[in-house]
């Protein structure tokens, strides 16, 4: 039986950061993921998932060692984000140069997020990275945990994080339950190769069917979504490529540039989760075993990101503090500091997604003139923008 203070299970993006985070503090920490990403060669076509990386992000990426690498494989910045419905001059566009930053954000493949941060955690050279590695038995306890794995090794733990994902094993195991929905609608997602080279706006368009989101990439490549009823979305994915082209030409906004070229398209359903709690004595969950956000505004791994900051944060300066870290008392900290912003967040992008997909006639004035408001706010706009990057309490 091997004996780790600490073991996160799940090494993606937000679990490799965080055990990049726990680094160089004298704890015993091992991380184990079930399957390493696919390496990254310049040439390869850009990958169906992104995510839309905010400054905040960014700033904790750089600290644990991982941004610039990201930033050496490929991102693509954007400085202007516009959202509307129906008539885009009705709508709100947000400028980086409102905000007093260089940038609104990247979009960036979750992939190269994942490579920069492994990367970045097996540099440090005292955290257990192990991959492939399957979990086929947790059995929690308030003091020390078992893990059983694959191969018949068995590991025990002082402080066991989840950052295993929606389906969280360790959230299991630990009897801690979610509540949750699924949203009756679905992502389509297309790569494609666009006319007129790399943009530097991102924009949303609101329909009754749900929206329709550009996300710029590097060079002339770009991501599509388009929310739409599962039946439409499945239909969609049956056409060839020049009827998919067609077809996303014609419901698409006019200022969609032309598409020359699908390298890539796919689909998943969309669900909203959240753990009825984060932490217990020896346990906490973090990123997407926490919560599952609707993806409309990108603030799924930044949400992620925080988390891993936050609970990173709340072991270290209990443990400099000669407080029992890993016990739940400690660890509700990060709790308090996580869940109502994460709520918060779920409960904005819900009002979105319902409001905007409702098409009754008052309801369109008032989301119109909310739009219009918010375009001419001034100061309360920037502060808003600066809120939503990250960049304010």
């Amino acid at each position: 039986m091997e004996h780790r203070d600490i073991v996160i299970v799940g090494g993606g993006m937000v679990g490799s950061a965080l055990g990049a985070a726990l680094s160089g503090q004298g704890l015993s920490v091992c991380v184990l993921e079930r399957e390493a990403p696919a390496p990254f060669a310049p040439e390869q076509a850009p990958d169906l998932r992104v995510s839309a990386i905010s400054p905040a992000s960014a700033a904790f990426l750089r600290t644990i060692g991982a941004w610039e690498p990201v930033l050496a494989m490929r991102a693509a910045p954007y400085r202007r984000m516009q959202v509307w419905e129906g008539d885009e001059a009705a709508g709100t566009l947000f400028d980086a140069d409102e905000a007093g930053v260089a940038e609104l954000g990247h979009i960036v493949e979750n992939r190269v997020v994942q490579l920069a941060a492994t990367a970045a955690l097996k540099g440090k050279g005292d955290i257990d990275y192990r991959c492939p590695a399957i979990v086929s038995e947790i059995v929690y306890r308030p003091q020390a945990s078992q893990l059983t794995l694959s191969d018949g090794g068995r590991i025990q733990a002082r402080l066991l994080i989840a950052a295993d994902g929606a389906r969280s094993q360790v959230r299991d195991a630990a009897g801690i339950g979610v509540t949750g929905w699924d949203y009756q609608m679905q992502a389509l997602v297309l790569s494609c190769r666009m006319e007129g080279g790399q943009q530097d706006i991102t924009w949303q368009r609101f329909t009754p069917d749900g929206p329709q989101a550009f996300l710029p990439l590097t060079g002339d490549a770009a991501s599509l979504v388009w929310y739409h009823r599962p039946e439409e979305v499945k239909r969609l994915l049956a056409l060839g490529d020049d009827e998919l082209i067609a077809a996303v030409s014609q419901a698409f906004p006019r200022k969609l540039p032309g598409i020359r070229e699908l390298t890539a398209r796919g689909s998943f359903g969309l669900t909203r989760r959240h753990a009825q709690c984060y932490v217990k004595d020896g346990v906490a969950l973090a990123g997407d075993a926490a919560h599952t956000i609707h993806p409309l505004a990108g603030q799924g791994v930044n949400l992620g990101f925080q988390d891993a900051a936050a609970l990173a944060r709340t072991i270290l300066d209990a443990r400099a503090k000669g407080e029992d870290w890993a016990c739940g008392k400690t660890l509700a900290r990060y709790q308090r500091a996580r869940k109502p912003a994460n709520l918060a967040m779920q409960a904005g992008m819900d009002a979105f997604c319902y409001g905007f997909s409702n098409d009754i006639g008052p309801l369109r004035l008032l989301r119109g003139l909310g739009l219009r408001l918010a375009d001419k706010a001034g100061p309360l706009k920037r502060e808003a923008i600066r809120y939503a990057l990250g960049l304010r309490a």
